[in-house]
């Protein structure tokens, strides 16, 4: 039992105990360190190609990636050709200065890209950036 030294003995225990404070504290620390990596992991695995030069882009509200087998995700999800077309016209009519940032895994064939590319275009996005990994 925890007491003061040299104190009255009928004196209720007015301090805080700190220790299994810090216990509980330590431990919900440790699960956020063990369930972190699995809530940032990126649900699309895409291998994109290396490049030695590239800038780094701010992120943008039209994200299009192309996996390997050439589907096409917008913003993460499943899309079809006629729902990005679409997203880009609303987005360039919400934001005119919208900028489509285009992630293709290095497998995919170039015409696949030069289409997503095309889309993009045609919608009247002028801006846009292909997302790569850089050399070290």
């Amino acid at each position: 039992m925890a007491g003061k030294i040299g104190g009255n003995d009928n004196e209720a225990i007015a301090e805080i105990n700190i220790v299994p404070f810090v216990d509980i504290i330590l431990v919900v620390l440790i699960i956020f360190m063990i369930t972190t990596p699995f809530i940032v992991k990126p649900s699309i695995n895409i291998n994109l190609p290396k490049a030695a030069s590239g800038q780094d882009t701010a992120p943008s509200q039209l994200t299009v990636s192309v996996t390997a087998d050439g589907h096409a995700l917008l913003n993460g999800k499943p899309a079809t050709d006629d729902e990005i077309a679409t997203f880009a016209k609303t987005a360039i009519a919400k934001k005119p200065d919208t900028q489509a940032v285009i992630s293709a895994d290095k497998d995919v064939p170039h015409g696949r890209v030069i289409g997503v590319i095309d889309l993009i275009k045609t919608a009247g996005i002028s801006k846009f950036a292909i997302t790569i990994d850089k050399k070290k």
